[in-house]
């Protein structure tokens, strides 16, 4: 080889070994492009985000409901509903014909007249009532003492709120999710009674406090823990001017909310109900879950909305499709035998399922293969969001089917999702919770109101119910 030959075929190495560094660097490029794009794509209707995130550029509305066909409102043969008042009215007020007024005649008519057609006003009147207790002072003629009166244990103070204001204090500012400010200028104008910011404060504290002195929190935290199935999720809530995250623990029952710094292991302890639940949990699928010991199913909601995500920035993965309408599909078979009252499907459905599940799978894996490590990097190469996705459906296929499996596993988790919606629209409201201790009772409040709710006992009612000592009462 002369020396011209051998410089030409070094450069020709070295040219296709640039070549080679430049393909790889584009790549790399588009690969970072394209999770960027993805990534700006996102949206509370096609990836977990919240909606907060969304900002003032919502996405239009996604149903995975299907067009029934028929129109919108009440179908033909609907019963309806319409505001029904049983209570007897208090006061009744006759309507002579109008053209009857100045005749003669008129109260002749009137004695004989009948009732053509009643409507009814349901109106309400506020007004303060005002016990003044006496503790009355005598002179016993049989021991020669003089005796004095006491008064009712629940009357501490020379002035004092009744538990009906306390009750709607405490309720505004929870159910209500009113601010201590609004819920002053609120009850003075309509109460003309002063309330600082302060009392209301020290009521809602005072009503918290008194739950968790009867073991109430403790109650709902036991019967959770001896179910046989709950719900799980958390959410952010700016407390203090610093992140802070709110656990639910919830069953169809029962709800449970607490506050804690950490959002994962460490948080979830601190609740006491996962550490010492071994039944059947529903979750996000958030990797802290898997630690605990007990049988999973994973929320398929979220799974939906993920593989909506995939469909529109990656059209070209046609597994998603597959994926999304097998598990709609898993769903209506579910609630199609469950009308036609079975509690199982047949096991040669079952295992068609599963046989569609896995070949979806296959075709998953074939589209998107094993990363390939890049040569001088150690460790395991990065896998893309697609890949884990697809991961995620391979090492949770158990737990992603069993509300196929088991009847009484529903298919997502929105118990534990109604359950904290409150909390958010109370930080939304509030902005910031401006005091842990007031966001640990406002939460405890929470818990028991939600769980009333679910008793079938309204707010209002199981707030005064607690208030005198029955708050146990209301399950």
């Amino acid at each position: 080889m002369t020396l011209l030959e051998k410089q030409l075929t070094e450069q020709v190495q070295q040219l296709t070994e640039t070549i080679s560094t430049l393909n790889q660097t584009i790549a790399e490029l588009n690969q970072t492009i394209a999770e960027l794009r993805e990534r700006l794509n996102k949206n509370s209707s096609n990836s977990s985000k919240p909606p907060s995130t969304d900002g003032y550029e919502k996405p239009n509305p996604k149903s995975l409901r299907k067009p029934s066909g028929r129109k919108a409102g009440g179908q033909e043969g609907h019963k309806g509903h319409h505001l029904n008042i049983e209570q007897a009215p208090n006061e009744i007020v006759s309507h002579m014909p109008s053209a009857c007024t100045g005749c003669p005649y008129y109260e002749e008519c009137r004695g004989k007249s009948c009732v053509a057609e009643t409507r009814k006003v349901a109106d309400a009147f506020i007004e303060i009532q005002v016990t003044a207790h006496e503790a009355l002072r005598v002179n016993c003629p049989l021991t020669g003492k003089t005796l004095r009166g006491s008064f009712p244990s629940d009357v501490k103070g020379p002035v004092q709120y009744g538990k009906t204001l306390q009750g709607l204090v405490v309720a505004f500012n929870t159910v209500g999710a009113v601010s201590a400010a609004r819920i002053k200028e609120i009850f003075s104008s309509l109460f003309q009674i002063p309330l600082s910011t302060g009392t209301v404060n020290n009521m809602v504290h005072r009503f918290a406090d008194g739950l968790e002195s009867v073991g109430v929190i403790q109650e709902i935290r036991n019967q959770i823990i001896g179910g046989q199935l709950a719900h799980f999720d958390e959410t952010g809530l700016r407390v203090a001017d610093k992140l802070q995250w709110v656990h639910v623990a919830s069953n169809s029952k029962f709800t449970h909310l607490h506050l804690s710094d950490a959002r994962g292991t460490d948080g979830m302890d601190e609740g006491g109900v996962l550490p010492y639940f071994h039944g059947i949990a529903i979750h996000d699928c958030l990797r802290s879950y898997w630690k605990y010991e007990m049988q999973h199913s994973v929320c398929c909601a979220h799974l939906l909305r993920e593989l909506r995500g995939i469909q529109e920035n990656h059209p070209d993965q046609r597994w998603a499709l597959g994926f999304e309408a097998l598990l709609l599909a898993m769903k209506h078979k579910k609630e199609a035998a469950i009308s036609a009252g079975k509690d199982t499907l047949p096991p040669e459905e079952y295992a068609w399922f599963m046989e569609l599940y896995d070949r979806i799978l296959d075709l998953a894996y074939q589209k998107n293969p094993e990363p390939i490590r890049k040569p001088g990097k150690r460790g395991k190469p990065k896998r893309s969001k697609l890949r884990a996705l697809i991961d995620r459906f391979r090492d949770y296929k158990d737990s992603i089917c069993r509300f196929i499996l088991d009847f009484t596993v529903p298919f997502d988790n929105n118990q534990a999702e109604r359950d904290v919606r409150m909390v958010k629209v109370k930080g939304k409201v509030s902005g910031c919770l401006r005091s842990e201790t007031g966001a640990k009772d406002y939460l405890n409040i929470m818990s028991y109101i939600g769980t009333a709710k679910k008793q079938g006992v309204n707010a209002f009612q199981a707030i005064l119910s607690a208030l005198s000592g029955q708050a146990k009462a209301c399950w």
